[in-house]
């Protein structure tokens, strides 16, 4: 449990900063993903995985859905202020739905050790 607490503790600092860097250089980017950029640059800089992390962030992935969900549902009230865009949306949420996926293999492939006998490559 004390693993769980260290580690919600990094991914909040982690946030923290981003917070921080966003409104010191006034980016246009929410405090979160910034706090993720940073957090993905750290963990490929240590080139290892803290339990702590790990241990705090399994259970976030089982409720991704719901951590996502408050975002989704607020563009449904500004649907009308998007109306002559939806090609350029369309076109956005394609490339970052593949670059979003490209680059979570690609650091998996990068961070997670294989297994030895994992004959796949």
């Amino acid at each position: 449990m004390l693993s769980i607490l260290r580690g919600f503790f990094g991914l909040s600092a982690f946030l923290l900063l981003g917070d921080i860097v966003v409104r010191l250089f006034a980016l246009p980017l929410s405090s979160g993903v910034a706090g993720m950029l940073l957090l993905t640059v750290w963990l490929l800089l240590r080139r290892r995985l803290s339990p702590d992390l790990t241990a705090a962030s399994q259970p976030l992935i089982g409720m991704l859905a719901l951590l996502i969900m408050p975002g989704v549902v607020g563009i449904f009230f500004q649907a009308s202020e998007f109306a002559g865009h939806w090609p350029t949306i369309f076109a956005a949420l394609i490339a970052g739905t593949l670059l979003s996926s490209w680059t979570t293999l690609w650091l998996m492939r990068r961070l997670v050790p294989r297994a030895e006998n994992d004959v796949h490559e």
